[in-house]
C-alpha cells in the first residue's frame, strides 16, 4: 500500500471507535507539526485559520490557494489530514467533484463539503442543489483508489437558520447520498447534538471552541459523537495572545508577555524531533 492508502485506512478506522477522537485544526506547517508532536492521530485544516494567517478575510481563498496549503501540510505530516473544502470551490456538482479529485492528488485522505456559500446574502444552497453537490463529491471520492472519508456539512446554525428539522432533513439526505461523516457546526445545545446523533447512522463531527460550545470529550462521547474538531479556535487563541502582547508593547511600553512565552529551545527541539 502507498502511504496515502495507509493514512486513508487509519483515518477511516478512527471513526469506527467506540469513543470519540479529537481532530485539531492547524493553520500552517508549524502548527501541524506541533500537534503531531503532542500525539494527535489525525489533523483537519481550518479555512478561517489559514486565510487569517495570510492576512486576508474569510471568503477570499481560491481552490488553488487551498490545494497548495493542504499539499504543504500532507507533505509535512505523517498522520492523516482532512481538509475544510468549504463549498467545494465549484459552481456546480461537476466543480465540486473536481475539487475532491484534486484534493486527493494533493495528499488528503478526507475532506468536508458545506451546503453554503460564504459572503452571499442567501448563502445556504437550496435542498436539492445541496444534495446534488454532496452526491457528486461522494461519486468522486468513490472513484479514488483509496478510502477518501467525505464529510457533509449543514451550515444552517452558522447562518442564522437554527432550524433543527431542516438540519436533520439535510443531514439524512447527505447520508443517503453516501457521505461518510455528518457535521452541523454551530450547535450549542446538548439536546440538539443528541437529536442529530440519533437521527443518522453515520459518525457525527462536533466542533467545540465556538461560543457556548465548551463540551468535554466525555460529554460528547456519552452522546454518541465520534469526532471532535476545534475549527479556528487554536489560531484565534494564538493570534489573540499575540495581539494582547502587541497592545502591551504599544500602550504600556512593557514586555511582561514574554515571561511565560514558550522557550526557543523547546520549540526548536520539538521541530527537530518531529517525524516527517
Amino acid at each position: 500500500m502507498t502511504s496515502q492508502q495507509q493514512k486513508a485506512q487509519t483515518f477511516a478506522a478512527l471513526h469506527a471507535r467506540d469513543t470519540p477522537f479529537i481532530i485539531p485544526n492547524p493553520w500552517d506547517v508549524g502548527s501541524a507539526r506541533m500537534l503531531v508532536a503532542q500525539g494527535f492521530e489525525a489533523l483537519a485544516t481550518t479555512s478561517a485559520g489559514f486565510v487569517f494567517s495570510q492576512g486576508r478575510a474569510e471568503g477570499t481563498l481560491s481552490r488553488e490557494d487551498v490545494l497548495a496549503h493542504v499539499r504543504a501540510l500532507t507533505d509535512a505530516c505523517p498522520v492523516p489530514v482532512s481538509a475544510d473544502l468549504e463549498d467545494g470551490y465549484g459552481d456546480g456538482p461537476d466543480g465540486v467533484a473536481q475539487t475532491i479529485r484534486l484534493a486527493a492528488e494533493a495528499g488528503l485522505v478526507g475532506g468536508s463539503v458545506e451546503d453554503a456559500k460564504i459572503a452571499f446574502e442567501a448563502p445556504v444552497y437550496e435542498f436539492e442543489e445541496a444534495v446534488d453537490r454532496v452526491r457528486a463529491a461522494v461519486d468522486a471520492a468513490r472513484s479514488l483508489p483509496f478510502k477518501f472519508t467525505l464529510t457533509a456539512r449543514c451550515e444552517n446554525f452558522l447562518y442564522g437558520r437554527p432550524d433543527v428539522d431542516d438540519t436533520i432533513k439535510r443531514l439524512q439526505a447527505y447520508q443517503d447520498a453516501g457521505a461518510d461523516v455528518l457535521y452541523a457546526p454551530g450547535l450549542t445545545k446538548r439536546e440538539h447534538i443528541e437529536v442529530m446523533v440519533r437521527a443518522v447512522d453515520r459518525p457525527v463531527n462536533v466542533v467545540v471552541g465556538l461560543p457556548n460550545t465548551q463540551f468535554s470529550v466525555a460529554e460528547l462521547g456519552a452522546i454518541g459523537v465520534r469526532r471532535i474538531s476545534v475549527g479556528s479556535a487554536l489560531f484565534r487563541k494564538a493570534f489573540g495572545v499575540a495581539v494582547a502582547a502587541a497592545r502591551e508593547m504599544k500602550t504600556a511600553g512593557t514586555f511582561t508577555f514574554a515571561a511565560d512565552a514558550m522557550s526557543f529551545g523547546e520549540i526548536n527541539g520539538m521541530f527537530a524531533a518531529a517525524p516527517r
